[in-house]
């Protein structure tokens, strides 16, 4: 039976500050806090055929160190003109494997950015390496280390290419969008400032967290205190049934139990004894398990007519680790403190 699960790898969270939470929306794609390395060069691409590359826009460097002696001008220029040769020839691969669009991990300096305006070869430098990594899997290119592997076979696809700009500060993003691998998205968060957009971050992830949990085991239990305290009366019944001292571990087991509820009462600033108390007795009237805390004040107890559940797995997650804590401390037979002199 094959497991099914999210690959949250492939769902990018960016944000940028300024504007509305409201203006958060989902792109099919990437996008990633770069722009064009010339403001010359075009700002939207269609049919988008992009080169990936590592190696950095510039002659190469040797290894060892060494030392060259120039007697005249004839020598300089010469020099000069064999480090000229290399950009061109760069510029030249990328253009006959095909490619309209080039990302950089590394910059390159005037001379090259020159010649790729000159080539009509937008290009954009410095972007990340977890970037870079993602970039490839959503439009289906190859990570190039060196110019002489470019080819057309390790290029990768998208619909459409674009630069867009925000605000009057001007700052700029790139959109990849319509991706060969359409798995990847990216959820692209507005906010008024840094702090609530690394909050709405936060949300965020913890929601895709939880749908991950349903997409892993679909099962649900209802929320507001509800599973608790039908777990917790099931286990009270379980300890009559027992005649020894065990019993005792149980209720407090149950006793555990009834603290959430309690504490959602206590937050939402109801009678916490009081609520619980009449939740477990209408429980116990009318079995139905679904009654719990009426947090939001909607005149029912019911959890489903109010529409909250929680992911079993989330839940058993839950209970397993609380109970793993309390059975490491009563390993502890004993504290070793310091004494006072």
């Amino acid at each position: 039976m094959e497991r099914k699960d999210v690959n949250l790898e492939l769902i990018k969270i960016e944000g940028k500050a300024g504007g509305k939470l409201e203006d958060s929306c989902l792109v099919n794609g990437i996008v990633i806090d770069k722009d064009m390395s010339h403001p010359q060069m075009p700002k939207q691409i269609e049919n988008a055929k992009i080169a990936i590359l590592t190696c950095p826009f510039e002659p190469p460097k040797p290894k060892t160190k060494g030392s060259i002696e120039i007697e005249n001008a004839q020598q300089y220029e010469k020099l000069y003109q064999q480090e000229q040769a290399y950009f061109p020839d760069m510029v030249k691969k990328c253009k006959d494997s095909g490619a309209n669009l080039v990302l950089c991990q590394w910059g390159f300096d005037d001379e090259a950015n020159h010649l790729l305006l000159q080539s009509k070869l937008p290009a954009v430098r410095w972007v990340g390496g977890v970037e870079i990594e993602l970039i490839a899997i959503a439009t289906g290119a190859r990570i190039v280390p060196r110019f002489s592997e470019l080819s057309a076979e390790k290029l990768g696809t998208a619909g459409k290419v674009r630069e867009v700009a925000f605000g009057t500060t001007k700052d700029r993003m790139l959109f990849i969008e319509n991706c060969a691998n359409t798995k990847a998205v990216t959820i692209f968060l507005r906010g008024g400032n840094k702090m609530m957009i690394e909050e709405a971050k936060r949300s965020i992830h913890d929601a895709l967290c939880v749908v991950r949990n349903l997409i892993r085991d679909n099962r649900i239990v209802y929320g507001g205190g509800s599973a608790e305290i039908a777990c917790a009366l099931k286990v009270s019944e379980e300890a009559d049934k027992i005649a020894s001292v065990d019993q005792y571990a149980l209720r407090a087991f149950a006793d555990a139990l009834e603290s959430v509820p309690i504490a959602l009462a206590q937050n939402s600033g109801l009678q916490p004894i009081e609520n619980v108390a009449k939740v477990k007795s209408d429980q116990l009237k009318t079995k139905n398990p679904r009654l719990g805390v009426d947090c939001v004040g909607k005149g029912t107890n019911d959890m489903k007519d109010q529409g909250v559940y929680e992911t079993l797995l989330s839940k058993q997650q839950q209970l397993r680790l609380a109970t793993q804590v309390v059975k490491m401390i009563l390993k502890i037979d004993d504290v070793i403190a310091k004494v006072e002199e």
